[in-house]
């Protein structure tokens, strides 16, 4: 079971809305919801409005975690990830699908929105207790306000992306070549 995946989980679902863009927001019919689910085809194939009302109140959550981590209050944020941990608990089963080896995996029961969100908030929760809550990051490439995951050996992200860390580099390179040309002159 690769529990990082799981984690991703929740960075996708917070990610659905772009928070920089008045358009921005991915998960706001069925259709949506579906495009979303689309490497899920069981979830694809049973989500209702009811999981689209969910998810979106639960995407609201979980960003709400990222942060509070990111503004310090670690206490405040965990208690909100255990909170989601009671509400969706995991059920975890062996399995040896596909030839593979007997290993673990989450139960398939509940409904879409049940599923996912018992993966995402058991994997946020084995990532900040494997390698500590400050490994949960909010974009700092203005006005980006995506959430990642800072899995690097010395926990150094602090952008969502490539895009957005390059855009920052370049904002700030330029802000140095203007402050020094009014320096000269």
């Amino acid at each position: 079971m690769d529990l990082s995946s799981y984690a991703d989980l929740a960075v996708r679902l917070v990610n659905t809305e772009d928070l920089s863009r008045p358009d921005g927001d991915h998960l706001t019919d069925l259709a949506g919801l579906r495009a979303f689910f689309a490497d899920r085809p069981r979830s694809r194939a049973t989500c209702t409005k009811n999981d689209l009302r969910e998810m979106r109140a639960i995407r609201g959550r979980l960003r709400a975690v990222f942060e509070l981590v990111e503004a310090g209050d670690v206490p405040h944020a965990m208690r909100k990830l255990n909170t989601l941990l009671g509400e969706f608990p995991v059920r975890p089963i062996v399995t040896d699908h596909d030839d593979s080896d007997w290993h673990l995996h989450l139960s398939e029961s509940g409904s879409p929105t049940q599923r996912y969100v018992a993966r995402a908030v058991f994997g946020l929760a084995t990532l900040v207790t494997e390698l500590t809550p400050d490994r949960l990051g909010v974009c700092q490439s203005d006005p980006c306000r995506f959430v990642f995951l800072d899995t690097s050996t010395n926990r150094s992200r602090r952008y969502c992306s490539e895009r957005c860390a390059t855009r920052a580099n370049v904002a700030a390179y330029r802000a140095r070549r203007k402050e020094q040309a009014s320096a000269a002159s």
